[in-house]
C-alpha cells in the first residue's frame, strides 16, 4: 500500500491538480471550477486544498474545501474531489479528503457539505443533509446531498445551501 504525502497545495501543484482535475472528469468543468474558486476572496479557505503526494512527491490526489452558507449561515463545500482513473482505489482522494476535514475541524468549522456518491462519501461521515434539515438550491437524490457535523453539540443551521458563484447555482 502507498503512503500518501498529504499537504495543503502550493503554488506549484496548480498545474498538477488541473491536470489530476482533467484526468478525473469528462470535462474541464472542474479544473475550471477549482480555477475560479481560488479567485474567489470568500470561498476560498487557505489550507483546505488538499494534495495526495505519491513517494516521489508527484501530486495523485485532491481535495478541496471552500466556503459555503446555509440561509446565510457559514458552512464548507467539499468539491472537487478527484484521482485519475490510473491511481484510483489507491487511498489517494481518501487520504486528501480525510486531511481537508482534520484540517477543517482543527480551524473550528462544524458543518461540511458534498454532493457526491452515496456509496463512498457515508465513510467519511457524512449522512443526507435532510437529516439535518439542509436542502439544495436544484433537484438532487436526497441520498447524493451529504452533510456532516464536527460536533453535535454544536448548532447546525437548517435551509438552503448557497454556493459561491464559481458554481453556477
Amino acid at each position: 500500500m502507498t503512503t500518501w504525502t498529504i499537504r495543503p497545495e502550493t503554488a506549484e501543484d496548480i498545474p498538477a491538480i488541473r491536470d489530476i482535475l482533467l484526468a478525473a472528469f469528462p470535462t474541464a468543468l472542474e479544473a475550471d471550477l477549482v480555477d475560479a474558486l481560488r479567485a474567489d476572496p470568500q470561498a476560498w479557505i487557505d489550507g483546505l486544498s488538499m494534495v495526495a503526494a505519491d513517494p516521489d512527491g508527484t501530486p495523485t490526489g485532491y481535495a478541496l474545501i471552500t466556503r459555503c452558507h446555509v440561509d446565510g449561515a457559514p458552512a464548507l463545500a467539499l468539491a472537487p474531489c478527484a484521482v485519475p482513473p490510473s491511481a484510483q482505489r489507491t487511498g489517494a482522494g481518501s487520504a486528501a479528503i480525510r486531511a481537508a476535514l482534520d484540517v477543517a475541524r482543527a480551524m473550528g468549522e462544524n458543518l461540511v457539505l458534498v454532493l457526491g456518491h452515496a456509496d463512498y462519501y457515508p465513510r467519511f461521515g457524512f449522512t443526507p443533509a435532510s437529516g439535518f434539515g439542509i436542502r439544495a438550491p436544484f433537484d438532487v437524490p436526497d441520498e447524493a446531498m451529504m452533510a456532516m457535523a464536527f460536533d453535535a453539540t454544536r448548532p447546525v443551521p437548517t435551509g438552503t445551501i448557497e454556493y459561491p458563484a464559481a458554481f453556477g447555482v
